[in-house]
């Protein structure tokens, strides 16, 4: 059975977001390891806790502000999907007093014929 194009944007999207993770890694990786060469004097045990102590730091930073993205996302898609579906139906209103407003006119019109013969 052959996936469905779904289920390959699915596994592409998760492919992407582990090689964005593991991108990011490195870069906390080298980040790191060039902020503890500007101490050179730590011994080799206290270069590798500042190292880790700051891919730490960095990955929960990154986390928190992915999840605060996400929220605000998330908050956002409510506010615009409330005022697109409040200007839908303002639009869908405006449109059918519009043809209201026409057949009356219509109507007027042939009336005011009729009348007048």
């Amino acid at each position: 059975m052959r996936p469905d194009r779904e289920e390959i944007n699915a596994g592409l999207a998760q492919l992407e977001g582990y090689l964005r993770g593991r991108t990011h890694i490195a870069d906390a990786q080298t980040e790191a390891e060039a902020f503890a060469d500007r101490m050179p004097w730590l011994t080799t045990a206290q270069r590798e806790e500042i190292v880790g102590g700051y891919i730490e730091d960095r990955l929960a930073l990154t986390r928190r502000l992915l999840e605060h993205i996400l929220q605000r996302s998330a908050e956002l898609r409510t506010e615009y999907t409330a005022r697109y579906e409040s200007l839908r139906r303002r639009v869908l209103c405006t449109a059918v007093a519009a043809v209201l407003g026409a057949l009356a006119l219509s109507v007027w019109a042939l009336t005011v014929a009729g009348l007048s013969r």
